[in-house]
This record gives C-alpha cells, sequence and structure tokens, in this order.
C-alpha cells in the first residue's frame, strides 16, 4: 500500500511517467483525474495528500474536500486557476515553476510577431485554396528598426526582449521598477504613452485583479492603428469582445493570440473568423525539453512537501509561519 496519494488534475503531455519516477521512491501513487471537472475531483480529493494541476480549476470546494492535502503544485507559472488564498487559510503549500517554459513563450511570441510582420496567416490561407497572390498578403513589414512594447518585464518578457533586439527592433519595456534608457531598452511606467509609439504590443503579464480586462477600449484605442497586438500571457488579460471590435473597426491591425479567456473557444466566439487576427491553441508553453524539465519539477515540489522539505518556488509563503500549516 502506497504512503502518499497525488491527484493529478490534468496534463498535456502524453504519459506520467516522469512524475511516477520522481514519486516512487517516496511511496507517492498517483490518482489521475478522467475530465478534471469539479464533481470529479470532489470525488477524488478525500484521498490526496498533494495535487498536482496544470490548467483545471482547483477551487475552494476541491480543498475542503482534501483533508488530507498539505500541497498543490502547478504545472507552470501562473495559478489563478488555484484558490491560493483558500489555500492559505487551511495551511495548504502552494508551488509554481516561474522561470518554466521561459524560451519557449519568448520564441513563440516572437513567432507570432514575425507571422504578422510578413503575412504568413493570409499566404497559407490564400495557397491551399488554391490562390497564388502576393498582393493578398501586403502591406508587408521589416521589423529591424520598428518599435516594440513589451507590457511586463519579468522572466518571459526580459527574453522576450533580448529576442527581439536580436531582429534589430527598438524596445520599450513597460513595467513598475525602472524608468530611463538601458543597454537600450527604454524602460517606462507609462502605459498609454508607451502604446502611441508601438508598432508591435506583446503581453506578458501575470493575471490578477490588476491585469484582468488590461486590453480594453482604452488601451486598443492608445495604439496605432498600425499596429499588432500579441498575447501569449494570459487570455482573460484581453477583452475580447472589445478586440474584436477593434479589428472589424481598424483600430489597429491585427493580433495574434496563444490564449484565449476559453480554451477551447465556443463556435460563436467573436476572434474566430477574423482574417486579421492569427490564433494559435495555447502552445507557447510547449517543447519536448521545457514539458520534461515541468513535469519532474512539479513533481520534485510535491516529494519535498511530502518529505518535510520546503520546495524552491512557493507562492503563498505566508503558510510556512501558520499555525495551520498542514
Amino acid at each position: 500500500m502506497s504512503d502518499f496519494k497525488v491527484l493529478v488534475t490534468d496534463f498535456a503531455w502524453d504519459t506520467l511517467d516522469i512524475e511516477a519516477r520522481v514519486l516512487e521512491p517516496i511511496g507517492a501513487e498517483l490518482i489521475v483525474s478522467e475530465t478534471g471537472d469539479e464533481a470529479e475531483l470532489l470525488r477524488l480529493a478525500p484521498f490526496a495528500h498533494a495535487i498536482l494541476t496544470n490548467w483545471k480549476r482547483v477551487s475552494p470546494a476541491v480543498l475542503d474536500a482534501a483533508p488530507l492535502c498539505r500541497t498543490v503544485a502547478r504545472y507552470g507559472v501562473g495559478v489563478d486557476n488555484i484558490a491560493v488564498d483558500h489555500a492559505t487559510a487551511l495551511g495548504i503549500l502552494v508551488s509554481n515553476v516561474p522561470d518554466y517554459c521561459v524560451d519557449e513563450v519568448a520564441e513563440h511570441a516572437m513567432a507570432l510577431l514575425l507571422a504578422c510582420a510578413r503575412s504568413l496567416p493570409t499566404f497559407d490561407r490564400d495557397i491551399r485554396a488554391g490562390k497564388w497572390d502576393l498582393a493578398a498578403g501586403r502591406p508587408l513589414f521589416r521589423v529591424r528598426g520598428k518599435t516594440l512594447v513589451v507590457v511586463g518585464a519579468g522572466n518571459i518578457g526580459r527574453v522576450m526582449i533580448e529576442r527581439a533586439r536580436a531582429f534589430g527592433l527598438q524596445v520599450i519595456a513597460v513595467q513598475r521598477q525602472l524608468e530611463g534608457e538601458i543597454d537600450g531598452v527604454v524602460y517606462t511606467r507609462d502605459l498609454h504613452a508607451a502604446l502611441g509609439r508601438a508598432d508591435f504590443v506583446s503581453l506578458h503579464v501575470p493575471l490578477n485583479e490588476g491585469t484582468k480586462g488590461l486590453v480594453d477600449e482604452h488601451f486598443l484605442r492608445a495604439m496605432r492603428p498600425g499596429a499588432f497586438l500579441i498575447n501569449t500571457a494570459r487570455g482573460a488579460v484581453v477583452n475580447e469582445r472589445v478586440l474584436a471590435h477593434a479589428l472589424r473597426e481598424g483600430w489597429i491591425r491585427g493580433a495574434a493570440l496563444d490564449v484565449l479567456s476559453s480554451e477551447p473557444p465556443p463556435a460563436d466566439h467573436p476572434l474566430l473568423g477574423l482574417p486579421n487576427c492569427l490564433i494559435t491553441p495555447h502552445a507557447a508553453f510547449n517543447s519536448v525539453e521545457a514539458v520534461e524539465d515541468l513535469q519532474a519539477r512539479a513533481a520534485g515540489h510535491v516529494r519535498d512537501v511530502l518529505t518535510g522539505k520546503i520546495p524552491p518556488h512557493v507562492v503563498n509563503p505566508a503558510v510556512l509561519d501558520s499555525p495551520h500549516r498542514r
């Protein structure tokens, strides 16, 4: 009989062999949810000493149903799918992998930027439909010398800046800490002034109460009509209804999104079918190397907690000194 049971709410890779290998030495058994729906998680949670979660919601109700649970480990960076405050109140430690897939997301954002500049989706779509028409993709743009506004200069934002500079883009980074030019990059706190200078805007902020709906009418109208919006952060950072209106009315030239507020989107989603909106299926995080690293590290966080250690990336450090810590 195993010493511990670890509930896996969902995962986006072929097998859990890596997790099983990391947890086997402490006698931990994986319980794998079939759907990740709350009803199923409520049924499985009472047996769990730990929870591993990718995208599925770990709600307050699920945490309440898990009296043995000591930790929730997120497969990834953002923890907006976990009821962190409730976990803290219950004495459950929450961890993430904040430096995971940094290269992959920055590279995907650059790929989206280049696809916009070179009209790649239009050309590909037309050729598959039997059209060979250079004019259909016009205008095309040289990226060297253009201005990229990076909103959020955290781990991924900083790597995006490096990639963009290598392509000759002028970069303005919008964040809270710095002002002025450093190593050729202009840092500013003034978001809307920066937007008015952008040819491309790339979002790299976490989803929280301060960033939810950040890209609204005011944001989009501050951008130039020839600019492109790129989002590889979180879908809910963008008001998608307003963005769809902006794309139809020509407030901006186009958008390229790897994330949506609802994934997969419903058939009547307002951005589907717009020719100036490129969408990929939340794929930016993915590479063979990144996923294997993520599996091992998230499972390692669970192993640490279950063996009395503190994992390297604790999201709710207040729980460490809590008298209710499990």
